[in-house]
């Protein structure tokens, strides 16, 4: 990282809060791992929905379609409003929601039942990303990266977690294996409820110091180049999400297809992909701070590429190796989005949060739909086949600004 982007980040925060609260960071990224693990449970279910209750591809999208669209379509709303409005005790209350749908979930009799618990836990996760990406941008101090990566390695450990859940107790238990899972909730919102007092006396130094900075910052930013990259962010995040919603969601039933094994041996090939996605989302951050955001965004998308189109023609040990290289990959610059994002548009934590994070999720609502059809449609070989393209998008990089280039549009 230059010294320009340095010293932006730190008048961003204060010269006399430079520091990073490593605490607070490991605590929210635990929170976001309770949280994030209760919504991969979702799609973790859909072999067992599929069998219990009858469900078709199409029915099994249209659930994760509630989940991530309800996530998706309140993130921005909810930072919007608490860019202007912070909230800190929402972060319990979302989880409280979360709560309540896993509780519906385990006892839902049919579809329609499990729609309503989805919404309920799609309601949580919405209230809390945008002002859990808040509160690790409090404490990050000059490791902006660093902290969104923290923050948002927990939320992908927890996504990781959900296939071991499944083979350690949905499989052996069933759909009721959920209520085990309103515990999970209600330890969240403990440890939320202590972030929320520390958020709210943070919250107004923070305020304090972007007012003095708002009034000193000159701004050069062309309206134009900040739409325009926007734009590239939207279809980046386009290819990840779909991409990861394919292989989240449906990859299992290609390995059972393909492979000839059982549902608790094919939540290894989604563990394996979402795990390794979890330890990129890591590493994505301290290289991004290290190199730039604009670099680590392009080589996340184009590095795995090859891989990808290779995957749905390997044998079974090989799919293995190239899940766990394609997720490392892929998943590297999902806090670098976020940071990238929230640079273009200094002092909307919560919205740029909100329309990153709830876009991931939105596209990713779409991607079940449509992945979910098609496969109805043409079958699961021609549709990973379509699918193992979407990384090439990541070719729409080299025309995002660098990230010099957005530090001086604010210095």
């Amino acid at each position: 990282m230059n010294s320009t982007v340095k010293s932006r980040s730190k008048k961003l925060i204060g010269k006399e809060d430079n520091q990073t609260v490593y605490s607070i960071l490991f605590i929210i990224a635990m929170c976001h791992l309770l949280n994030d693990s209760l919504q991969a449970v979702i799609p973790a279910m859909f072999p067992i929905l599929e069998s219990s209750l009858g469900l078709t591809f199409t029915q099994l999208g249209l659930i994760a379609f509630t989940l991530n669209m309800v996530a998706s379509v309140m993130q921005p709303v909810i930072g919007i409003y608490t860019d202007k409005r912070p909230l800190p005790y929402a972060l319990p209350i979302g989880l409280t929601s979360s709560m309540l749908g896993m509780l519906g979930l385990a006892f839902a009799p049919n579809f329609e039942m499990i729609l309503i618990s989805v919404f309920f836990i799609g309601i949580g996760s919405a209230t809390f990303h945008p002002e859990g990406s808040r509160v690790a941008f409090l404490a990050a101090g000059p490791r902006r990266g660093l902290s969104q990566s923290i923050f948002q390695v927990g939320g992908n450990t927890g996504q990781a977690l959900a296939p071991i859940i499944t083979a350690l107790i949905l499989v052996p238990l069933g759909q009721f294996g959920a209520i085990w899972f309103t515990l999970v909730a209600g330890l969240a919102v403990l440890f939320l409820l202590y972030i929320a007092k520390w958020y709210s006396t943070q919250m107004n130094t923070y305020t304090q110091h972007h007012k003095k900075e708002a009034i000193s910052r000159n701004n050069h930013a062309p309206k134009k180049a900040i739409i325009s990259a926007l734009t590239i962010l939207i279809f980046l995040v386009f290819a990840r999400s779909w991409y990861q919603s394919a292989i989240s969601n449906f990859y299992a039933f290609y390995a059972i297809d393909l492979y000839d094994i059982s549902i608790a041996k094919a939540q290894l090939y989604i563990f394996t992909f979402l795990f390794m996605g979890a330890v990129g989302t890591f590493f994505g951050g301290p290289l991004a701070d290290r190199f730039g955001k604009r670099k680590v965004i392009l080589f996340s998308l184009i590095a795995p590429a090859p891989l990808a189109i290779l995957l749905p023609f390997v044998s079974q040990f090989v799919a293995i190796a190239l899940l766990c290289i394609i997720g490392l990959l892929l998943m590297s610059s999902f806090s670098v989005t976020v940071v990238y994002a929230q640079e273009l548009i200094p002092g909307k934590i919560g919205t740029m949060s909100g329309l990153i994070v709830g876009l991931a999720f939105g596209m990713g609502a779409i991607g079940s739909v449509a992945l979910g059809s098609l496969i109805d449609w043409i079958g699961l070989f021609p549709t990973m086949i379509f699918v193992s393209l979407l990384p090439l998008l990541g070719l729409l990089t080299f025309y995002l600004p660098k990230d010099e280039k957005v530090a001086e549009w604010y210095a």
